[in-house]
């Protein structure tokens, strides 16, 4: 399929989604289902004052850095734990601890133990993304071609050749797919932390809007705010897979 037929079925798709929503708040008829004419009015009124671009510019900032500490660390970890069996049978387990630890209860602690701070809500968010990274790179240093291994060897590349220019791009598809799940993970988490304990951001707007009752605001900010990670994943994240696995054929 072309790109163009791609972007064309993806499109009529999301006309179709709309479509049901508008035809679903027609019959339900009620200030809890507002429809999309109701939900882009509140959207217009959040941007005029700039409230909606500087929540949502705040709360990007949190996921970006979030995302860049999460990806950095559970990399790394994943990736130690794949190429030694015997540091993934004993640091395995509390991989396997953090990933099941509730978001939930993470945050509560780094609010405790930190304070109600930016860098409680940051570390926060990457705590409970780390695990997930870490398990997917794991996952794919274990599954490293020992043909390729021993290539390097035998040509005497080095431990950083190597890493560059054999494991690293061996372990693209699974760095990908970690940034994906992440991504939307990611800025999940970090709704969640401004909700609890942040004075600004989508998060925080989502709290105010909730409690006034106004539903149309809270799906405003939503979509928003998915429009804005999409356009991530279209734009940066698709290129730059495309880029890193063009050594494949």
């Amino acid at each position: 399929m072309s790109t163009f037929s791609r972007l064309l079925t993806t499109a009529t798709s999301l006309l179709a989604l709309v479509l049901v929503w508008y035809v679903a708040a027609r019959l339900i008829a009620s200030p809890l289902l507002p429809g999309p004419g109701a939900v882009l009015e509140a959207m217009g009124r959040a941007a005029e004052g700039g409230a909606l671009q500087r929540n949502i510019a705040i709360t990007l900032a949190r996921v970006a850095a979030s995302f860049f500490i999460a990806m950095l660390v559970g990399s790394a970890v994943g990736i130690l734990l794949g190429r030694a069996p015997r540091l993934n049978d004993l640091f395995g387990p509390w991989v396997v601890v953090l990933l099941n630890l509730p978001a939930l209860v993470i945050i509560i602690l780094c609010y405790v133990w930190f304070g109600l701070t930016e860098a409680a809500a940051i570390t926060a968010v990457s705590i409970n993304k780390i695990p997930n990274v870490a398990v997917t790179m794991r996952e794919g240093a274990a599954a490293l071609s020992r043909d390729l291994d021993e290539m390097a060897r035998v040509y005497r590349f080095g431990r950083w050749k190597t890493l560059r220019h054999v494991t690293l791009p061996q372990l693209v598809p699974f760095f990908a797919a970690s940034a994906r799940s992440g991504l939307a993970l990611t800025w999940k988490i970090v709704l969640v932390v401004e909700l609890l304990g942040r004075s600004n951001g989508v998060g925080f707007e989502l709290q105010t809007a909730f409690q006034m009752f106004d539903v149309a605001l809270v799906l405003a900010y939503a979509l928003a705010f998915t429009v804005v990670v999409q356009a991530i994943e279209i734009g940066i994240m698709q290129p730059w897979e495309r880029w890193a696995g063009g050594w494949r054929r």
